[in-house]
């Protein structure tokens, strides 16, 4: 019998949230870790929920089996992240944990203290996030650090693509683990809610569903989709995450096409009602770890336009149309066809069910991690 270990987990906003795709890999984690028998403890952020204080929850102290403790945070931009992780770093070094287990880059900029402290140090790369485009000159070097503190400290680096992969081993000649994210078998819900709330019908609109940042490309989308002759509407499901600016360009750039309709942050009935009848989902990102929303929108059987980034097209491999990143006129021809050649769509959308589901298990993505939990220094 494999031994049963003491897990501390940091990095992410808080648990249970659907404020990114970090949180949903950290719940997803957390759960099946003490199915298994393990001990997991998360360090939540403090503050307000990224879609917004109405979305904001009762402070929890176990959810499902996994003990949440709420650590000091300075909720203002850029210093949230960076003061949570601090002090959750501090507790996890002094506390009884056999894994401290780091989420993204800029929380390993205190990786060397669990370390220090003796515990065995994992981190999860979800994406270059020092290439984002809503952080400025100081938290792009802090996030760097983190970087450079990861590669230095780290027991062990999992990774999410091939590309990022390589990232690591170029210019830090750095061995990395790659272990992709998993998806689940989704409920497939009818057009109520959204019907009421939205005037959305089944197979009647494209839908772009993240976070509302640059890298995320929803200008290109909404500038390609001006263009485009249908009646279908354009859904653009998501919140900002310390973007405000750059939403507020979004809302310009739609004004006046009614066709395009903002939901804010969506969860619950909705977000299902939102991929399980949409006509195509669509990610025009620039850079990505490994978009948790695009195998969510796969395992509801969506026909998926994606962007050509390799950390996109190697998860759809030939089950979605890609377009060229970046080119707003090659991302509204791709549209325009599947407005005029409904079959091409009823093809990816009767594959990417079965294809997403079997290839992206989270009980297999649990099962690697906790190998790489327990593997022995070499």
């Amino acid at each position: 019998m494999k031994e049963k270990l003491n897990i501390a987990m940091l990095g992410h906003k808080r648990i249970p949230s659907r404020e990114g795709g970090i949180e949903i890999v950290v719940e997803e984690l957390s759960t099946r870790m003490v199915q298994h028998g393990h001990q997991v403890t998360c360090y939540n952020r403090g503050g307000h929920h990224v879609g917004g204080k109405e979305f904001d929850t009762d402070k929890l102290n176990e959810y499902k089996g996994i003990r949440l403790k709420q650590v000091f945070t300075i909720n203002k931009k850029g210093l949230a992240a960076m003061t949570a992780s601090f002090f959750s770093a501090i507790l996890a070094a002094f506390g009884n944990y056999d894994v401290v287990h780091f989420h993204a880059e800029g929380p390993c900029v205190m990786l060397w203290l669990p370390k220090l402290c003796g515990k065995r140090c994992i981190a999860t790369i979800h994406g270059l996030d020092h290439q984002r485009a809503k952080w400025g000159k100081l938290a792009s070097a802090y996030i760097m650090l983190g970087e450079k503190c990861a590669v230095k400290y780290a027991d062990e680096m999992i990774v999410l693509s091939e590309g990022v992969k390589s990232y690591f081993e170029t210019n830090y000649g750095r061995k990395t683990k790659y272990i992709s994210n998993g998806v689940n078998k989704p409920i497939i819900r009818a057009a109520n809610l959204i019907k009421k709330y939205y005037g959305l019908e089944k197979n009647g609109y494209f839908l772009f569903l993240a976070r509302l940042v640059p890298e995320k490309g929803a200008q290109y989308l909404i500038e390609a989709f001006r263009q485009v002759q249908t009646d279908k509407k354009l859904v653009i499901a998501g919140g900002a995450s310390d973007t405000e600016d750059y939403l507020a360009l979004l809302k310009k750039m739609a004004k006046g096409d009614e066709r395009i309709i903002f939901t804010g942050f969506v969860q619950g009935e909705i977000l299902d009602e939102l991929y399980s009848n949409a006509y195509v989902y669509v990610l025009p990102s620039d850079l990505e770890g490994m978009p948790l929303s695009l195998l969510e929108a796969m395992s509801y059987g969506n026909c998926c336009l994606v962007s050509s980034i390799p950390e996109c097209t190697e998860v759809v491999e030939d089950k979605a149309m890609i377009f060229k990143k970046c080119e707003v006129e090659d991302l509204k021809d791709k549209i325009q066809r599947l407005c005029e050649i409904p079959q091409i769509v009823v093809k990816y959308k009767s594959e990417a069910a079965d294809f997403v589901v079997v290839k992206y298990c989270w009980d297999d993505v649990t099962e690697k991690t906790l190998d790489l939990y327990q593997k022995k220094h070499s």
